[in-house]
């Protein structure tokens, strides 16, 4: 069961599998770049992570000689653990999301065939349908992306979303 509540009414962790991952998130294969939601707290935290091998489909020729996970799909892959915080609210479960901005992108170090790539995230603000938070990617202990993130849930923005009146 998600959303469990601990002693204090507080919503208390749990992890996820790709199965569960895959309920509440509309990323498929070749687009779902995490396999595993370690920790996980509705609102307010994620924790996951995407295991790399030399059979990920952007390898061969992202370079060949030098193959390793193309920036902007490290930053996918730090979007979907993102996510989740919102989708695991109540209602919003497997509804589309949208990215609105990605800002204070940064790469530091190559991600490599091998690798595990551990993502981190926090939902600083979450209103009318729009979250925002950064989230970071590290490999053994080592900070190697990071961006700070806007998304939405469409359906949740249109219910604020003003109506324009229709001339007659």
């Amino acid at each position: 069961m998600f959303n469990p509540i601990d002693s204090e009414g507080a919503t208390a962790p749990f992890s996820m599998d790709i199965t569960q991952i895959m309920e509440y998130e509309a990323n498929r294969y070749p687009y779902l770049l995490i396999d595993k939601i370690t920790e996980i707290v509705p609102g307010k935290y994620a924790k996951g992570y995407k295991n790399l091998t030399f059979n990920e489909w952007y390898f061969p020729g992202h370079f060949e000689g030098c193959p390793n996970m193309p920036g902007m799909l490290q930053i996918e892959a730090l979007s979907h653990v993102f996510i989740l915080q919102f989708l695991t609210l109540d209602d919003n479960k497997g509804k589309c999301t949208n990215i609105l901005g990605a800002d204070h992108l940064r790469f530091y170090q190559r991600v490599l065939p091998g690798d595990r790539l551990d993502i981190e995230t926090e939902l600083e603000t979450w209103r009318r349908g729009i979250g925002t938070g950064p989230a970071r990617g590290y490999v053994d202990g080592k900070l190697v992306c990071e961006a700070r993130f806007k998304l939405c849930i469409p359906a949740v923005l249109e219910k604020y979303t003003p109506k324009r009146e229709e001339k007659p």
